[in-house]
């Protein structure tokens, strides 16, 4: 049997009868699954957004904080690149923790249903 048991198949050529009950339900569904699909992609679009902005933030803020603003060599000296190394580190660090948090947030969001924290 097809969909909305209209169509073919075993049962023989389409009838073109279409049940209003089961139109309905399959409309509510349809409108379910949308709206579902629409939260997900806003809350993907947001932690992405939020995730780049970090990264931004992060490497302005190591920048500032560990190169001088007067390029005398070519490469870094030894104290930023000691600066920077700590700096990024410190970042992934708090990279693998908000990674760990959306996951978990994630496994919530599948056990209730919902997008929230």
């Amino acid at each position: 049997m097809s969909l909305f048991g209209i169509g073919g198949g075993a049962s023989g050529p389409p009838q073109g009868n279409i049940n209003p009950q089961q139109m309905d339900i399959a409309i509510a569904e349809l409108d379910m699954i949308t709206d579902v699909f629409n939260r997900l992609v806003s809350w993907v679009a947001g932690q992405l957004f939020i995730s780049e902005l970090v990264l931004t933030v992060t490497c302005r803020s190591c920048h500032t904080k560990c190169v001088s603003p007067r390029y005398s060599e070519p490469d870094l000296n030894k104290g930023e690149s000691v600066c920077i190394d700590r700096c990024v580190a410190k970042f992934f660090e708090v990279n693998k923790k908000v990674g760990e948090r959306l996951q978990l947030m994630g496994g919530n969001a599948q056990a209730t249903g919902t997008f929230r924290s």
